[in-house]
């Protein structure tokens, strides 16, 4: 049997890389310019291997009865991990996934293709421009992993963004965002001051580590008008490996302390990682 071998690819925004896994047969890391950005099994679509992607299946686990199909529409394509995890944990689901990156969308279509029938649709497209020409009401799940490099672009962090994925959203439908900041928080506490503009609820999934400013690491925004199951999601998210805590109500409102939600003429990126924080190869 042939041993998969890593390709490398010139895309939109990079150079892209997959780097199959030793460990299991058919899982792959993407990079790009070296900044992981998915890792996939596709013989065992539910296994998550990053932090930040458990806590969103965390979370996408628990917003409906299991099994129930979603309407989910994803910001941010990367190899495809989530949409692979709802569309084998919500059989039946409707997905649609909007990438600014067109090189990487052929990339994964041609290297780590969906199977046929999995109900997921992928768009080229800019994030915000898509959810602003969308039906309204028209989704359960907004879930927001883009990233530029290893920043969140400005555009998407501001309010006019966040009343534009609210209206997209059905009202029940739940808003999540994978987010990246350290000590002193501006750019977190910004996003959740911002989201608290426009969602009735917020909660803010990390690790202890990262919330008590001892590293840079993601964090994981959960924003609707309904009170999350916080007490499902704590017992997921501290049963994990690496633990994380779920934080809520007036603890998360002393975090966000005096932060300003964000305007579109004064956004700026997600803070670049220290040097080595996401890196690899």
């Amino acid at each position: 049997m042939n041993e998969p071998i890593p390709v490398m690819r010139a895309v939109d925004h990079g150079t892209a890389k997959l780097m199959p896994d030793v460990d299991r047969e058919r899982a792959w890391l993407l990079t790009v310019d070296g900044a992981p950005q998915s890792y996939v099994d596709l013989d065992e679509p539910t296994h998550l291997e990053f932090e930040y992607t458990r806590r969103l299946g965390h979370v996408l686990d628990t917003v409906a009865e299991p099994g129930r199909a979603l309407d989910v529409l994803h910001l941010g394509g990367g190899a495809l991990t989530l949409p692979r995890y709802v569309a084998a944990t919500r059989p039946g689901s409707r997905q649609d996934v909007i990438e600014a990156d067109r090189g990487l969308l052929a990339m994964i279509g041609d290297c780590l293709p969906v199977p046929g029938g999995t109900g997921i649709a992928l768009h080229h497209a800019d994030a915000r421009a898509w959810i602003e020409a969308a039906a309204p009401d028209s989704a359960d799940i907004l879930i927001a992993d883009v990233f530029g490099g290893s920043r969140v672009p400005a555009h998407l962090t501001s309010t006019a963004y966040a009343s534009a994925a609210e209206r997209v959203l059905r009202p029940g439908g739940v808003y999540l965002a994978n987010l990246a900041d350290a000590a002193p928080f501006a750019f977190l506490r910004s996003q959740l001051a911002t989201f608290s503009t426009v969602f009735e609820e917020i909660a803010l999934i990390a690790e202890p580590g990262v919330l008590r400013g001892r590293r840079f690491g993601n964090a994981v925004l959960v924003a609707s008008h309904h009170p999350p199951d916080t007490a499902a999601l704590a017992r997921r998210t501290a049963a994990d490996a690496f633990p994380a805590r779920v934080e809520h109500g007036p603890a998360l409102r002393d975090f966000i302390g005096g932060a300003a939600p964000v305007r579109d003429e004064d956004a700026v990126p997600s803070p670049e990682p220290p040097g080595g924080s996401f890196g690899i190869g």
